[in-house]
């Protein structure tokens, strides 16, 4: 098994009754146009090996009960992201009759990332200021929590 490098980000991606288009942002991020990888962030093909959860879309029942089964099969406390404004505030799905509140009234949210969807630059750049791998771009720190 290869071991990741001493200081690299792996981060496991969960998408929440999404429309894909954030989850096509995040896969972005890993291709040669972006190229995570110089900065030490890899995919993790299981939660048991991440430092970070990505969350994208909205929550209903179902991938409630998912994700927090997901996050507990972490070995070690996990950063959590809200990706997209559907985790953010349940965007354009407010009000439906299958959807339940915004992610972080179930889960601590550690990062913020709105947009619809969030740019690959957003994101790379709100991964690697919460990690502390740079200086965070145009984010803003509020109640211990980065907002991109």
């Amino acid at each position: 098994m290869i071991k990741p490098a001493a200081g690299s980000l792996w981060v496991y991606h969960f998408a929440a009754s999404s429309c894909s288009n954030c989850d096509m942002e995040i896969l972005e991020i890993f291709t040669p146009g972006f190229d995570s990888e110089r900065f030490g962030i890899k995919e993790a093909l299981s939660i048991r090996h991440a430092d970070c959860l990505l969350v994208t879309g909205v929550l209903n029942p179902k991938s409630l009960s998912l994700l927090k089964k997901v996050r507990g099969e972490a070995p070690r406390p996990v950063k959590v992201a809200a990706v997209g404004t559907c985790a953010l505030d349940t965007g354009i799905f407010r009000g439906s009759y299958n959807v339940l509140k915004p992610l972080d009234k179930y889960i601590p949210v550690d990062l913020y990332i709105p947009g619809c969807p969030p740019t690959p630059e957003a994101l790379l750049s709100g991964l690697l200021g919460l990690y502390g791998k740079d200086k965070p771009g145009p984010g803003k720190r509020r109640k211990g929590r980065w907002i991109f």
